[in-house]
Order: C-alpha cells, then structure tokens, then sequence
C-alpha cells in the first residue's frame, strides 16, 4: 500500500503552492515537506537581537512596530513608507515603497514575524519590502488564553526569499489536517524500551507544538529513526552485497617472493590490516573495505600486496587516483617497489586523459589483453574505451575525491563483482565512519614506520605580526641552505581562479601561484633557488615533468596548488609554506603537512594567516599546528565544521543528507541504533514482519541514495 508520505506536494497543497515549494526549497513529496523541519522556535513574547543581524543575510525574526512615517520620494513621484520595528534593544527599519496601505495594518504596538534580506542604507540596517504576518489581537482574551497563546511555540523554518516560514508553516499545517494515521518505522518494542512517541505524534509536534516540551520529545524520537533507519539501511546493503559472488584471490608465490625483497619490515598495523584484506580476498563474496591510515603510514603498501594477490590467479587491479599527478607517483612507486623483475612481469600501466594518443592507445591494449596486471589512473580509467578481462580488485585512492557514481562506473567493468579496497588518509571519526560508510569494513593504520624524524608546525599571524612576512622566506632559504627542498602552497592558480584538484573555478583574491612565483624568484634570499610552479591548469605531461624534476632535486622550490595534497613522496623535502592557510580545511592542512617529514630530514611547516583571533578560520589553523595526530585532528574537525558537511554532495546526494542527527554530538545515540537495528535484521532480513520499517528503507533509499550506499 502507498504510504501518505508518497504523496505528490501538488496533490495535497495545490498546484501553485506546490511549485513555489519544490522551486524554491527542492522539496516534492509530503514526506519531503514533513521532514523540513523547524530551524528554532520562537514565541510572540519572544523579541529577537536585532543588534546581533549581519548585513546581506535572510532573516525571520519576531519584533514590534515602534514608529511608522511615509515621505514622498525626491528623485521620481512616489512615497516611501519607513517603519521602525524594536526588540527592546535594536531598530530596525523597514521600508516599503508606494504602499502607503501598509500603514493601516502596521501600526505602533503591533507584533509579528518579518522576513527579508538585511540591507544597510546610509549606516542604518532595513528590510527592503520585506515579507511579515502580524500576530492576531489577543484583548479580546481571556488572561488565561491569552498566557497560553503568547506561550504558544512558533516554528522558525529554513525558508528562502521566495518561500517565506509562515508560508512553510501554512502549507504543513494544510497536510497535517488531513493526514492519516503514520506507521511507526521504529518497532513498538524498541521505541517502548527507550520511552518515545510514535511516529504520528511526533510529526504532529514538532510541526505544532502546544509547548516547548512538546518539540522537544518530537525531535528526540525523530532523532533516533532517523539514526535508526539509516543504520538499518547500511545493515541492509552489507547484507545484500555480502549475498553476492566474488571470485576468492588466494595470494601465493608473487606476494610471498615480494615480501622476501622488502628492503624493512612491516609495521605492526601493517601486517594486521594485511591479514584482514587476505581474508577478505579468500572469500567468494567480494570485498568491501575501508582503509584509513595516517599521512605516510603504508596504505599503498597494503594495496600493493592486495594487487599480488590478485594477479596470482591472473586477475587484474585497477588503482583509481584523482589527480595526474598522484596517479604518475603512484606507477612510479609501484614500479620501484615491485622491482625490475616483478614489474616486468606485471607490467603496470599508467592511463590518463592527457597521455599521448600513442601511449594512450598502448595503454589500453595492454589493459583490453590483459598483459598489464595492475592498472594505475584517473577518471580516464572510467571511459566506454577502457575494459579488464578479469577486473578481479579495484582500489580507490583518496574517496573523498570522488563520487559515488565514478567508483561505482569502475566497479561494474568486472565479469563478476570485483573486491573493493578503499583508502583514505583522512581520519574519520568513528561516527562519521558508521554513518557514511556503515556498510563497509573499516581498517586503521596508525602506526607510522620507523625513520621518521616528525614535523614542527608554526602559525605565522599576520593579522597581529605582519612584520613576520619577511622571516618566512629566510626560514625557507635557511632549509635550502642545507641542501633540502621546500613546497609553497597558494588556494589558487592566478588572481582569479583557486584549484580544487585538477578544476579551477573563479575566486576573491587570494594568495596565488603566478604572482607568489614572481615574487619569490624576485627575493634575494632566493636567488640562487631553482623555483618552478605546479597547479592543475599544466598539462599532464608537463606536470609530470616537473615532479619528476622535483623528485630528483633539480628543483628547489615548488610553488604548488592542492595538487600536490596527497601522495607525492619526496624524502629530502622538509619545508611547507601554506599561504592563506585559513582558506583551507583542517584535514586538508594536515594532507599538506604530510608532503614533508617523509624521510630521515624534520619537517618544518608553516601555516601563514591573516585571520583574527578567535575566529572559527584561525581556530582551525591552530588546531592543526598544535598537534600531528590525524585522529584528534579529524574529531577536531568534525567539531569545528557545518553539520551539512559531513556527508558532502559527492558523498550522499541531495535528499538524503542528515536531518536531525548530528554525528558530532549523537556518536552514543548513532551506536545503540545500530545496535537495535542489527538485532532487528538479525531476526528478520528480508523484514517481512517490519513492513513499515521496510517501507521506511526503500523511501530513505529512493533510486540516488540507494545507488549511494550500494556503491560505497
């Protein structure tokens, strides 16, 4: 049977309603509508801090009519009505023009709610024309009726300029009138055990709430299923692919014969992370992994082994990198490891976009044959043009730089399901790593190899020392002096465009690679240093070109965009000057970080700012001076940053993004629903005796977020 929450919007509000609602706010379903939920609530006793209104964002705010003045225009012929609205402490003024009507309505005393775009007109903040609903008179009350109306919770929503919060709080308000009774996704016995209204009740209050305690209790059961339907769809999609058949890898004498050659022995994390994958290759359902390691700490390594044990049997690997110039490092470093012998034998390719047509075409009859085992690319690996004959592992390198659809184009170019081995050197916090990969296995490495000398990070403050913008580049050249070599990092290419991995897009300015690079080789401290630049604008040969340049130390200094944020492994690079460090995320800096410290130098990382104290840009700049643990670094993040952010667009995909739950405070919460939906699967799989949970799943998991959790 259909649920109510199917329902089209034009159905049950109009047509006209209905437009304006999915135009403006993307929401088409009654079940979209019923989910946009209040952002706060307010009361009409309630006056917001005007004082507190920053200039050029959408406000909805409660406050009363002080003043109300209409002048005529002097330029044209017209009036322009100004009325002044308080909430005790700040004026605001609202002005409206040719519409001295409104005088009658908005007249001194009068309350309500008024919406618009804060504008600043001669040092004085205003609503141009801005939307409003006056609050009913309530003299006519009795004292009783009027205390509970003035107590009265009004929901605030996250409205837009063409969608007002009244007009959200109308339309729900017209569904809710005639909806039915909901089934609960949440079985009776679990939301009896943790004292929660069902479903019905809690949708009813937390739209309409009689008192602050009701909202309340509405979002604390609306919390916990959304906590609960979503882990139970994770459960689900594990289950089912684990239901499928691979083809077991069993490793043999390539991997034993390599592991013999290796030049140091395997860190502890390693060798446990190692035994997980072999495991996991040996079975006939495919692999599904998450390998989440340290900046350095041997990720590739594991996946190389992964690769040897795959081509035992004659299978293939493709390794998906997103950047040229990774995916070059990443052959590079395969090929020397694996030493002349095995990588003649394996023949491992490199396939990009921007490879000669020649060596392109090479490439991709070595891969259509079968004579290369392993595989090394970027996005071009997923073209109709590229086919394996046994794709029997794909490795994903750094997944937050992909989305779901590319790994998954990947994924479906084997025969049969191919194991998947997914890496990350971005930490991720234990409930992020439940919610966004909860259908995966999650390994960690920790553990770095032996050798390292560490790195010292230093905020440069510009805000507060400006004079300190000299000593950066006598600190640089005093590494050069040493025979080291230094990386300068800018967020953009010229004073125009800022990188986000091999795209440009158009940016304020900023810190920029073009003029830094004239600068620098301008500097006298400089002279003698060989200094070069690298962003994602150069084509890939030339890119290539001047890492392998900087490899081999015929390049002193490299003034970089983010494409060189992971991956690239220099030993004698020891320097890291990231300009504008603010403009960048905490895991990000620590990424960069991790460009040096690499062999037996110390690594020196300067993190140069002009953001104020006490501001969320240098809180997070400090966050990463102050410690190199990747771990704290990626709780501290997830602390720092927009809720929103966490499972980004590339990751989940519109809808189905968190609503009410918040990973960074509701880890505990997150745990015992998965806890409580496993134990429901466990008992019922195909949740035969659940429908509602069921039916709850396949909407949660419409056609997008259903692909989304299939493919991770």
């Amino acid at each position: 049977m259909t649920s109510p929450l199917d329902a089209k919007l034009s159905s049950a509000l109009g047509g006209r309603t209905a437009a304006a609602i999915e135009k403006g706010l993307g929401l088409v379903t009654v079940g979209d509508l019923l989910s946009h939920y209040p952002r706060r609530y307010a009361q009409r006793g309630e006056l917001t801090a005007l004082s507190e209104l920053e200039i050029d964002t959408s406000v909805t705010l409660v406050a009363e009519v002080l003043e109300v003045r209409e002048r005529p225009m002097r330029a044209k012929r017209g009036s322009i009505l100004e009325v002044k609205i308080s909430d005790g402490r700040g004026i605001l003024t609202l002005t409206f023009f040719n519409q001295g009507w409104r005088a009658k309505e908005l007249v001194p005393g009068a309350r309500g709610i008024f919406a618009g775009k804060v504008g600043d007109y001669r040092g004085t903040r205003q609503l141009a024309h801005p939307d409003y609903e006056l609050f009913e008179d309530d003299t006519e009350r009795d004292e009783e009726a009027a205390r509970a109306w003035a107590e009265l919770p009004i929901p605030l929503y996250p409205a837009t300029a063409s969608v007002a919060s009244w007009q959200l709080q109308k339309a729900i308000g017209v569904v809710l009138d005639t909806l039915p009774p909901l089934d609960d996704p949440v079985p009776d016995a679990v939301r009896t055990s943790r004292k929660l209204m069902s479903y019905s009740r809690a949708v009813e209050l937390i739209h309409r709430p009689q008192k602050d305690a009701d909202w309340g209790a509405a979002r604390k059961a609306l919390r916990f299923q959304e906590a609960f339907v979503l882990q139970a769809a994770l459960l689900q999609q594990r289950r089912l692919l684990r239901e499928t058949e691979a083809t077991p890898r069993v490793a043999g004498a390539l991997l034993e014969g390599f592991d013999e050659t290796l030049p140091f022995v395997l860190t502890g994390d390693q060798r446990k992370v190692g035994a997980e994958i072999t495991a996991d290759l040996e079975a006939d359902a495919p692999m599904n992994r998450l390998v989440q390691g340290e900046v350095g700490s041997g990720k590739t390594l594991v996946a190389l082994r992964a690769m040897l044990a795959v081509a035992q049997s004659g299978g293939q690997s493709a390794l998906l990198a997103p950047t040229e110039v990774l995916a070059g490092q990443h052959l590079r470093s395969i090929v020397a490891t694996l030493g002349p012998d095995l990588a003649a034998r394996l023949r491992p390719t490199l396939l990009t976009g921007q490879l000669p047509t020649a060596d392109r075409k090479r490439a991709l009859l070595a891969t259509v044959s079968g004579g290369a085992s392993i595989v090394v690319g970027t996005h071009a690996l997923l073209g109709d043009a590229v086919s394996f004959v046994d794709l029997g592992l794909v490795v994903v390198d750094e997944q937050h730089r992909f989305g779901v659809e590319q790994r998954e184009t990947l994924r479906r170019k084997g025969t049969t399901p191919p194991h998947v081995l997914v890496l990350t050197a971005t930490p991720i916090p234990r409930t992020v790593a439940m919610t966004v990969f909860g259908d995966l296995d999650i390994s960690t490495i920790a553990e770095l190899p032996a050798g390292r000398q560490g790195i010292e990070t230093f905020v440069v403050p510009l805000a507060e020392k400006p004079t300190w913008a000299g000593r950066i580049w006598e600190r640089l050249s005093e590494e050069l002096a040493l025979g080291r070599q230094a990386f300068v990092v800018c967020p953009a290419i010229d004073p125009s465009h800022i990188e986000q991995g091999d795209e440009v897009s158009e940016v304020a300015s900023t810190a920029n690679v073009t003029e830094l690079l004239a600068e620098l080789r301008a500097n006298p401290l400089l002279a003698s240093a060989r200094i070069e630049a690298l962003h994602g604008r150069l084509p890939g040969d030339q890119k290539d070109s001047l890492m392998r340049g900087f490899a081999a130390g015929q390049i002193d200094v490299l003034v970089a965009t983010t494409v060189i944020e992971v991956g690239v492994d220099v030993p004698n690079a020891s320097a890291m000057v990231v300009m504008d460090a603010d403009r960048f995320g905490v895991s990000q800096l620590h990424q960069l970080r991790g460009r040096v410290g690499r062999g037996s130098v110390p690594g020196l990382c300067l993190l140069v700012t002009r953001a104020e104290p006490d501001t969320l840009a240098r809180e997070r700049v400090e966050a990463v001076a102050s410690t190199l643990d990747g771990f704290e670094l990626a709780q501290k993040d997830l602390e720092l940053r927009q809720e929103g952010d966490v499972l980004g667009s590339t990751q989940s995909g519109g809808r189905s993004s968190l609503r009410l739950l918040r990973v960074a405070k509701d880890g505990e919460l997150i745990t015992e629903a998965r806890a409580l939906a496993e134990a429901v699967l466990q008992n019922d799989p195909a949740l035969e005796r659940h429908p509602a949970l069921r039916d709850a799943l396949d909407r949660r998991l419409d056609e997008t977020s259903r692909d989304f959790l299939a493919k991770n």
